[in-house]
């Protein structure tokens, strides 16, 4: 009778620790899920909104704003208003989640203007101010253009469209020349030939060599096979 009763005892005691344990985790199961919900949100309806407020509304709430690139023609939402948002109104959404959102065009295309001839500088202007979208500036370099100014567009002006391409010439590029291999030259005529094509030449001769004539070139700077422009430095060390 008396082992009986323990066995009951110790029985009771697990039944009761099981209790116990079972209570634990579904109270701390409830409050991990509580917990979880109160860092949740619902997305807002930006729609309709500027940049400004679109912001303004998403940051009350702990969420951020990224603006998707391209503008797209909508009837009714103003250019430069949200006009579509991901993810959509109504979601939930942990904090700190970015929602993206695309901006409209306006209801009705503008018309480009014509940018060809003008400055790069005043063409990209003229885009901003007539809220066009400049999709890219593509460059040439030739001498049949001044330089940085806008040689070509696509589309080509009075098309109607939200976004212009522009090609922009940025001048011919410099001409250059490998250095030659200038040891053993007479050093004052190869400095006036040098200097004929618009090289900066220096001539110095401060130490004798017996063995060689004067005004022989014994060293050179830049070295031969070295890329060069007219206008750059040159060095000869002569003999005396």
């Amino acid at each position: 009778m008396a082992l009986t009763s323990r066995v009951w005892g110790v029985g009771k005691v697990c039944l009761l620790a099981g209790a116990l344990m079972a209570t634990y985790l579904l109270f701390a199961a409830a409050g991990m899920r509580v917990a979880l919900r109160t860092r949740e949100v619902t997305v807002p309806n930006v729609s309709g909104q500027t940049i400004a407020a679109a912001s303004a509304t998403l940051g009350d709430l702990g969420l951020l704003l990224r603006v998707e690139p391209g503008q797209r023609l909508h009837p009714s939402v103003p250019a430069g208003s949200v006009m579509l948002q991901e993810p959509p109104p109504g979601v939930s959404a942990r904090r700190q989640r970015t929602i993206k959102v695309w901006l409209s065009a306006g209801s009705r295309p503008s018309r480009i203007p014509a940018l060809v001839g003008q400055s790069a500088r005043s063409a990209q202007l003229r885009v901003q101010e007539d809220r066009l979208e400049l999709m890219g500036v593509a460059e040439i370099r030739s001498g049949r253009y001044p330089s940085g100014t806008v040689v070509a567009q696509e589309p080509p002006p009075a098309t109607e469209s939200t976004a212009v391409s522009l090609l922009v010439n940025r001048g011919e590029r410099a001409a250059t020349y490998v250095m030659p291999d200038l040891i053993g030259a007479d050093g004052t005529a190869t400095a006036d030939i040098l200097r004929a094509q618009g090289f900066r030449v220096t001539v110095v001769g401060d130490h004798p060599y017996p063995s060689v004539p004067p005004g022989i070139v014994l060293r050179q700077y830049p070295q031969a096979g070295f890329q060069i422009s007219p206008g750059e430095p040159i060095s000869l060390e002569v003999s005396r």
